[in-house]
């Protein structure tokens, strides 16, 4: 039976090197690295919750909910999905489509504001 498994490995009845029988080993990473995340998840989670508490309207109120919203977001796909240590290429296949569509939702807004006006020019204030 062993060396069916040693054949099927490629190791033609030598002695499997220590290595190839244990596990891999991930990358560690200081549990320091993951407290501090947390941390800043923490104070940006209060700051967050605080446009509510202080009554924050309006494009600041928006603006500051999609900030915390997005420095949130990247913590967490930085570190805790281990985005930081992948290559360039796999970050920027992960991270390049969702901000092509931010800019897309923007130019949309934008664009809503012509319809808009284009639809009162048109059809009138309504009864």
């Amino acid at each position: 039976m062993a060396q069916a498994e040693a054949r099927e490995h490629g190791l033609h009845g030598h002695a499997a090197p220590a290595q190839a029988v244990g596990h891999a080993e991930g990358q560690q990473h200081p549990i320091r690295l993951y407290l501090v995340v947390w941390g800043w998840l923490f104070v940006l989670s209060a700051g967050s919750y605080s446009i509510d508490y202080f009554g924050l309207q309006g494009y600041l109120r928006w603006g500051l909910i999609l900030t915390f919203m997005m420095l949130k977001a990247g913590l967490i796909v930085a570190v805790f999905m281990h985005m930081a240590w992948e290559r360039l290429a796999l970050a920027y296949a992960i991270l390049v489509p969702p901000l092509l569509i931010l800019v897309f939702v923007w130019i949309m807004v934008l664009e809503s504001d012509y319809t808009e006006l284009t639809r009162v020019l048109s059809f009138g204030m309504g009864p």
